[in-house]
């Protein structure tokens, strides 16, 4: 039974990219992970946080027009939005637009894979900002709605201030699952972790190695997102409504 010797300085030896040793590819790939992963974030929960709301007002075709939103966007795989974004989108718009989209915008892999995970995760984000307003008294909507407040104020002022720190705890999940769905990009070019890996996997044949330190790599960015969320749901929390975080 031969042992398993474990060759770390292939990190330090120079990529055959030109991009300096692998430890630094790797680095330019969780670099462009968290791009990826925090601006579709941002994205998310901007998007999520509008449909969320449009599913539980009185309005019958805003709520149908929410819905239709979640499960055009959850049903379908993630790759195939990416792919529909990037290889047919382009198609289907005017010509000028079209070319702008494939020939001149600025990093195209990046903006699409940014774009299409923020409204692929935005779908998700609906259904808990859905639960957390209809997990609230009724008492709190018609409270706002007798003091005179209308229908938007009252979901500014009373029901979504409770309503977000309530789902704080479950969008936990969701935020960690940007940063691995964010590797789905590298199907169209974006040099992320996992693209990065499999590069470094190719140039230099150490396959142990290269998995290891990648896994490391994602092992402490989710540490890291864990213990920022837990703070914040700490802070945020309702007492009463949801548990403190960050035990």
């Amino acid at each position: 039974m031969t042992s398993l010797h474990l060759d770390w300085g292939i990190l330090f030896e120079e990529s055959p990219t030109g991009d300096g040793p692998y430890w630094q590819l790797l680095l330019t790939g969780l670099k462009w992970t968290l791009a990826t992963a925090m601006s579709g974030w941002l994205i998310a929960v901007a998007v999520g946080a509008v449909v969320g709301v449009i599913r539980t007002v009185p309005s019958r075709w805003l709520s149908l027009l929410g819905d239709a939103y979640v499960e055009v966007f959850r049903n379908i795989p993630f790759l195939v939005q990416l792919f529909f974004w990037f290889f047919v989108l382009p198609e289907l718009l005017p010509e000028a637009a079209g070319s702008w989209m494939k020939q001149s915008m600025p990093r195209p892999e990046f903006f699409t894979a940014a774009v299409g995970l923020g409204l692929f995760t935005a779908a998700r984000v609906a259904e808990q900002v859905k639960s957390g307003i209809q997990s609230l008294p009724r008492g709190q909507r018609n409270a706002g709605l007798a003091m005179g407040l209308t229908l938007t104020q009252t979901y500014r002022y009373v029901i979504l201030p409770m309503a977000f720190r309530i789902v704080i705890p479950p969008l936990t999940s969701e935020f960690m699952n940007t940063f691995k769905n964010s590797a789905v990009a590298l199907a169209i070019g974006l040099t992320e972790l996992t693209f990065q890996m499999k590069q470094m996997v190719e140039y230099s044949n150490q396959v142990i190695i290269t998995i290891l330190a990648t896994t490391v790599l994602y092992m402490v960015l989710a540490m890291a997102v864990n213990r920022l969320m837990a703070w914040i749901e700490h802070k945020s929390r309702v007492p009463g409504l949801i548990a403190g975080g960050g035990k």
